[in-house]
Order: C-alpha cells, then sequence, then structure tokens
C-alpha cells in the first residue's frame, strides 16, 4: 500500500502503556489545520505495577492482562479506521528488569511496536498534550501529572518547557507501600505522607526556584477522580471535566473523608470507580502535599494528557505544526547540543567526526547498508557526543561517554534510541562490540547490527581527525567487488595527511570484518569538492516562537 501524502488526513491511534492503565486516543489527524479532532478515547486498567514483590519483575498476570487490553485496542483502532498506531511504555516497563522482553512480546504477540520512554521524556511530551488543549498565553504554568508509578512536574510559558522532572511517587506504587490498613489507620498514613514530601519536596523545590507561575495544571486519571468526586458533592454531573478547578479547600475536605472510608465505602463513592477506589487515598495525598508546597489555592484539570501529547509530538515529527511549536521540532537536536556543552566538548573536532562520520554512512547506503534517516540521527548523536566522556578523565573515556550519554536525559529520543547511541560512542576506540559486553548484550538483534556498523564509521572518522586540526576536508568511497577504496582529501593540498592516513590503516579491519570486503585507503590525488555533509538539521535553528495553544484539537 502507498504511503499517503504528506498533507494527507489520516487516522491515528496513540495508547500509553502506564503503571496502572492502558490509554488510548484515536484522532483524525487534519495537516491542512495543523490540527486534530478526536474520534474516540479507550481506557483499560491492567495494574501493570503490581510487580513481583521478590524479583521487582512484572508478573505474568499482569502481562497477560495488558496483552489483552492491547489486542482489544489494537482491534479498536483498526476498526476505526486507523492507519497508523504509535504507542509508548511508562514507569512500570521501565523499571521492571524484564521490561524489554516485556515490549518484544508485545510485538510479536499483538503486532505493536512500543517506545519505551524516560521520565523525562514522558514529561516533556505530557507538556505537549496539556498544551494542545489549555491556552497559556504566554503565562507561566506548572502541570503536574500523578500516574501510578510517578508523578510528573513542568513548568513552562507555552514554549520550551523550562522544567521537566518525574519522581517515583505514583499511586499504585505508594498505595503497595503504605496503604496497609482499611481504613488506612494513621500510621500508615503519617509514613504515606511523609514518604510523599521526602520524594517531591526536591523537584517542587526546583520548579519553585525557577520562578513564579500564575496557574497550576492538572492531568491524569487520579486528579480527574478527585475533581469529579468534588462535582458530585456539589450535585453537579459534568460530561466533560476539561477546564474544571479544584479548591486546595475541597481537596482538604475529600482527601479527609477518603481516609476515614474503608475499600467497599470508596468504592461506592460516586465519581470514584471501582478499580481505581484502592489507589485513590494515595493519589489524593500526592496532590494535596504537592499543592500546599506549591503554595497554590486551586488546580485547572486538562483532559489532555501523554496519549495527546504523543499525537502532537508526530505532527512536529512531520512538520504538520512546525509553525506553530517551531522550538520542539528541533528538540533532539537541542538536547544533543546541550549535553556537548554540558560537557565542555571540543566541538570543531566533534562536528568534523560528525562529517565525515555521515558522509560515510550516506555514501555506504544502498551498497553496504540500508538503515534509514532515522538510524542517520542517532549516528549524527553518536558522533557528536562520542568524546564527552574526557569531562570525566582521559582513561577509558569511551566507556564514560556511554554512561553520560544513557543518564544524560537527553529529550526527543526513546530509552532505545538513547541505549543506541550510547554503545555506538562507546565503541568509537579501543574494544569492538563483543557479546559478553553487559551494554551491548542487551540491545535487541537489529540494534546489535547497527551499532556495529555504526561505530565502523565513527572509528574510521574519528581516525581521520586524528590531529583534531580538520586536516581532512572530505572522504569519497569507491565500490568494486569485494572491495571499497576511501579516498581521503586534504584541506590543504601540501599536506600529506599521514597521521590520519596511519590512523585509519589501524581502523580498517572493523571495517572489513563487519562489512565482508577489503577497505583500501589512500589519499585523494586531485582534490574536489567536499564530500562529508552536515548533521541532521545543520541549518540554524530559528528563535523559539510563541505557541497559539488551544486550536489543536477540536
Amino acid at each position: 500500500m502507498p504511503e499517503p501524502a504528506a498533507d494527507a488526513e489520516k487516522t491515528l491511534a496513540a495508547i500509553d502503556i502506564g503503571t496502572n492503565s492502558i490509554h488510548m486516543v484515536v484522532v483524525h489527524i487534519q495537516p491542512r489545520l495543523a490540527s486534530y479532532t478526536i474520534v474516540a478515547r479507550e481506557k483499560q486498567m491492567v495494574r501493570l505495577g503490581e510487580y513481583c514483590q521478590k524479583t521487582g519483575w512484572l508478573t505474568p498476570e499482569a502481562m497477560v492482562r495488558a496483552l489483552d487490553a492491547l489486542r482489544h485496542c489494537k482491534a479498536f483502532a483498526e476498526g476505526l479506521g486507523a492507519q497508523e498506531m504509535i504507542a509508548v511504555a511508562t514507569s512500570a516497563v521501565r523499571e521492571a528488569p524484564n521490561g524489554p522482553e516485556f515490549l518484544l512480546q508485545i510485538q510479536r504477540v499483538v503486532g505493536l511496536k512500543v517506545d519505551l520512554i524516560s521520565g523525562e521524556e514522558e514529561a516533556r511530551r505530557i507538556y505537549l498534550g496539556v498544551l494542545s488543549a489549555i491556552e497559556f498565553d504566554n503565562r507561566t504554568h506548572a502541570v503536574i501529572d500523578i500516574g501510578g508509578g510517578s508523578t510528573e512536574l513542568i513548568l513552562g510559558d507555552g514554549r520550551e518547557p523550562r522544567y521537566l522532572a518525574s519522581v517515583k511517587a505514583g499511586a499504585v506504587r505508594l498505595s503497595e507501600q503504605f496503604v496497609q490498613s482499611d481504613p488506612i489507620s494513621g500510621r500508615d498514613y503519617g509514613r504515606l505522607r511523609n514518604q510523599v514530601r521526602n520524594l517531591i519536596e526536591p523537584a517542587v523545590d526546583k520548579l519553585l526556584a525557577l520562578g513564579p507561575f500564575e496557574r497550576l495544571v492538572g492531568t491524569s486519571g487520579t486528579i480527574m477522580t478527585l475533581a469529579e468526586i468534588d462535582a458530585r458533592r456539589g450535585g453537579s454531573f459534568p460530561t466533560s471535566l476539561q477546564g474544571y478547578e479544584l479548591t486546595l479547600a475541597s481537596l482538604e475536605q475529600i482527601a479527609a473523608q477518603l481516609r476515614e472510608l474503608d475499600l467497599e465505602a470508596r468504592r461506592r463513592l460516586p465519581g470514584v470507580s471501582e478499580r481505581r477506589a484502592d489507589i485513590i487515598v494515595a493519589g489524593a495525598t500526592i496532590l494535596l502535599e504537592a499543592m500546599q508546597m506549591l503554595g497554590v489555592g486551586s488546580i485547572t484539570v486538562c483532559e489532555a494528557a501523554l496519549r495527546e501529547g504523543l499525537i502532537v509530538d508526530w505532527m512536529i515529527g512531520r512538520g504538520l505544526i512546525a509553525d506553530r511549536l517551531r522550538y520542539q521540532g528541533s528538540v533532539r537536536e537541542r538536547s544533543v547540543l546541550q549535553l556537548a556543552d554540558k560537557f565542555n566538548l571540543d566541538t570543531t573536532h566533534a562536528e568534523q567526526v560528525t562529517r565525515l562520520s555521515l558522509s560515510l554512512f550516506d555514501q555506504s547506503r544502498g551498497r553496504l547498508h540500508r538503515w534509514s534517516d532515522a538510524d542517520r540521527e542517532l549516528l549524527w548523536a553518536a558522533a557528536m557526543l562520542h568524546n564527552c566522556g574526557h569531562f570525566i578523565n582521559h582513561s577509558s573515556h569511551h566507556k564514560h561517554s556511554y554512561y553520560l550519554i544513557r543518564h544524560g536525559g537527553m529529550l526527543g529520543f526513546t530509552e532505545e534510541e538513547i541505549e543506541v547511541i550510547a554503545n555506538v560512542a562507546r565503541y568509537h576506540r579501543k574494544s569492538t562490540p563483543k557479546s559478553k559486553h553487559r551494554e551491548f548484550q542487551h540491545l535487541v538483534k537489529e540494534h546489535k547490527r547497527l551499532v556495529r556498523q555504526m561505530s565502523v564509521f565513527l572509528r574510521l572518522a574519528s581516525a581521520l581527525d586524528r590531529r583534531h586540526k580538520g586536516a581532512v576536508r572530505g572522504v569519497r568511497l569507491a565500490f568494486a567487488p569485494g572491495e571499497v577504496e576511501l579516498f581521503v582529501q586534504p584541506h590543504d593540498p601540501a599536506d600529506p595527511c599521514e597521521m590520519e592516513l596511519w590512523n585509519a590503516e589501524f581502523k580498517k579491519a572493523e571495517f572489513e570484518q563487519e562489512f565482508g570486503r577489503t577497505l583500501a585507503i589512500a589519499l585523494e590525488s586531485a582534490v574536489a569538492e567536499p564530500l562529508a555533509v552536515l548533521g541532521a538539521k545543520a541549518e540554524t535553528q530559528p528563535d523559539a516562537v510563541r505557541v497559539p495553544q488551544g486550536s489543536w484539537v477540536s
């Protein structure tokens, strides 16, 4: 089936695999209007975060529930004409040792590719979802999302987020740890409250230090449940909670009431679903403590959250709303460059190695490999950051590079993509990828091959800037049966580039082993135009622009 045109309307489904629930939204994308219309929503409470107490693994029962729910979601979306599905997994899968294996099982059993995202990346996409539904009007807002395994805190004014945080304070997680009595005892509640404050206070302090905000926005099932309880208490039966104002005084009354009720009584409380009754005490405590620490008197409910953020991110990635959210379109590039700046990289050397790496990638595509533009961007990121380990120590800096990239909090990338970037950077020198290396052995088969081949290009490119002086103007590949010739173009015709050629000779064995061809390296006799190309989106990025919120979704 041919791909629809970029400006063609299409139906898209976005799925959020959370700790407590699996949420899906099906939307109709309208590229000419740079907007989307919600067709349907679906939610299945599967309690994926019910870990094995001894191992911390996802339990077989929880995984079966999740697989059944995902089968249902997929069939439901296909029945509505969805042409594409995007899905992410968050806290529960992120933290379970068998999480990656579970994602492979989903792909095998359900036929759904799921991306694992970090807590900060989850917060970023929640922010995008909120921006699609609430008018910020250039005023600074704080956003809180209380999930089953984590709570996200965000600060922004409709442009680039000023603060993104994810803390391990979720309604399911804390209920399992501290709600051991029914109704909850004073002792258990005291322990719960202290743990909530210990977990979220550092993030709240950092958010407040970045400046005042005018409004607190809340999203997630927990917050909407508390808002609905409040509305029902006032005799209202709202069809939508979008924009509903829940005051701190009302929340305090609701939280006190919930603490006095046992589980069965909470289930009968108007506005509380049967599957949320056992975690609502912990959820209310998280929100109450957060609002008190933030010093706010009310919170505004937003029904758009992570799944809507996935839609917006998908649209941005395809240039459908670049004019409205231009700064987000370059989030991956800026995230890499910010990390390079943080670790005081020699950017001149990094850019030279990146140009040469991508030139080797481009010229060999279709002959030695068939990797995509998305894979090319991962090579770009790895090449830009390959030397960041020097920030820790020159000795074994390639291993330090892996650690800094893996834990650097890069935004816009999935956890799998960050793992690939970190591994490619790690293998720019010294040992080639080995199955005994722990970080490499955890990659899926296709990503192992990607790391092996991309690291070959990076090793050669790094060798060709051995003197860190940009002596090589460009490279040219020539292909013959069983052989590849690499011609090196010097910047200065009088420079024989002996150090670069000598160093590259020591790196060609990895190329020959990986691609099954001999590699001959020589200086280009006649200097042509440079063949190296810049990384993804190398042009200067425009300044951040105001986002006209609230106009993307109808």
